[in-house]
């Protein structure tokens, strides 16, 4: 199998274990002399059952960005290196959507706002975490699409 192939069955798995929990609460309680939609029971050996593959997929996808190399970089650096691009490029994407506002004025006697940081320069280095963020994204997809879950 395939680390893309475990990731994506990972996602399944998390996303069926969310509805899983909805179900079960949704069978938690009836009204005396009724019956539940679904048998708590079978709900629950299915919970513990996707439980078990999840967390078998889990320790296998970790083990495999650990000793998966692009270089001398692991996968699993790569990850958080593309993690935090991400959390900071958004961040600084706020903050330059902020800076870079127009404000109007309606006549010369309002006082001018203005932008406390170069707005280009900051784009600028916006641009080029964007491009590496691309790069490593592009990296880490090769990567899980050509390795062999270990």
């Amino acid at each position: 199998m395939k680390l893309a192939t475990a990731l994506s069955e990972r996602a399944d798995l998390q996303r069926r274990i969310s509805e899983l929990g909805g179900r079960l609460n949704n069978n938690a309680r009836v009204q005396d002399g009724e019956k539940p939609s679904e048998d708590p029971q079978e709900l629950l050996s299915e919970l513990n059952k996707d439980f078990e593959r999840l967390e078998e997929l889990i320790a296998r996808i970790n083990h495999t960005n650990n000793e998966t190399k692009s270089g001398d970089v692991t996968l699993t650096d790569l990850i958080a290196k593309r993690d935090c691009l991400k959390q900071k490029i958004g961040i600084m994407r706020s903050f330059l959507n902020t800076a870079s506002e127009k404000i109007s004025r309606y006549s010369k006697t309002e006082i001018r706002i203005l932008s406390t940081v170069s707005v280009s320069e900051l784009q600028k280095e916006l641009d080029k975490l964007s491009k590496e963020l691309r790069e490593t994204d592009e990296t880490i997809q090769g990567l899980n699409w050509t390795t062999d879950l270990i």
